[in-house]
């Protein structure tokens, strides 16, 4: 499976993520810790939102293994943003190696990435692309079961009620209420993993789920603070105080500072404009 970061607070290089902490999103590629593979070297991306300019996110997709992509690291060293989603791939069944299946996946404003596997996609995959509404259909570029519960929650947004993280959590709820339903339907016996990141460009929202029994599915992690800063090769959150704070949501720590806390099984964290975040369950 995969791994991924998001990042939203004062704004930061995508090497503070990317290249700088001891665990950071490259070394993840290569030498994963929570996974019995740990490798993830099938392609990576990152999306990365420059609000001055305009609310699209920007990309970097690539077939190449992350921690062999000389023009990442060069990016990297350079780019600014305040709100970051970074990925790592580690392609499944359901999809092969091609820059259209690496993540994160945009749609306007709306940029996504997910660490899972839906089980059994291959018997779902025309049913769900049958019921999508044709805006939705057009987000599908690519083969992969990620890229499909991208375009479910899409097909959502419009119908979604609140605005911001609240606006895009209902609208992963409807997508997920309407993915089960598939499932049952197909008499689905696998388990589905599905993490999950996802932001508007001014706040996010990630969830850690799985219909496995007995597990709380892949690992994923948050952590609150002022900022996080890399300073000769060490990497930490510092403590919060007054004014904008900062949050880290990632499938495995960057580094090894106290304030990693999992996320709970099949719950959202919700993030807002000031960093504040939600707890909230699947209902």
């Amino acid at each position: 499976m995969c791994r991924f970061t998001l990042y939203l607070g004062p704004t930061i290089r995508l090497a503070s993520l990317v290249v700088e902490p001891e665990h950071s999103i490259i070394a993840q590629s290569s030498h994963s810790k929570s996974q019995e593979d740990p490798l993830n070297g099938d392609g990576f991306g990152i999306a990365w939102y420059m609000p001055e300019l305009r609310p699209e996110p920007a990309l970097f997709r690539s077939v190449t293994p992350a921690w062999n992509n000389h023009n990442l690291l060069e990016l990297a060293s350079v780019v600014q943003s305040p709100l970051i989603l970074a990925h790592v791939r580690a392609a499944t069944k359901h999809g092969g190696q091609s820059e259209a299946n690496c993540h994160p996946f945009r749609s306007g404003r709306f940029a996504f990435m997910h660490n899972g596997d839906i089980g059994e996609f291959a018997r779902l995959r025309r049913t769900l692309l049958q019921s999508l509404g044709d805006a939705a259909f057009d987000t599908v570029h690519g083969n992969t079961d990620s890229e499909h519960l991208f375009a479910l929650v899409v097909d959502e947004l419009p119908r979604a009620s609140g605005h911001g993280a609240t606006r895009m959590a209902n609208a992963l709820q409807a997508a997920m209420t309407r993915l089960l339903a598939l499932l049952a339907t197909h008499h689905v016996q696998e388990p589905s993993y599905i993490n999950i990141a996802m932001s508007d460009g001014e706040e996010a929202i990630a969830c850690r789920y799985t219909t496995e029994a007995d597990y709380d599915g892949e690992s994923l992690y948050v952590h609150t603070g002022r900022v996080y800063v890399c300073v000769k090769g060490v990497c930490k959150m510092l403590a919060p105080e007054r004014g904008r704070g900062c949050v880290l949501i990632s499938s495995e720590p960057l580094s090894d500072d106290p304030g990693w806390d999992p996320i709970p099984r099949n719950s959202m964290v919700l993030v807002g404009k000031d960093g504040a975040i939600t707890h909230r369950a699947f209902v």
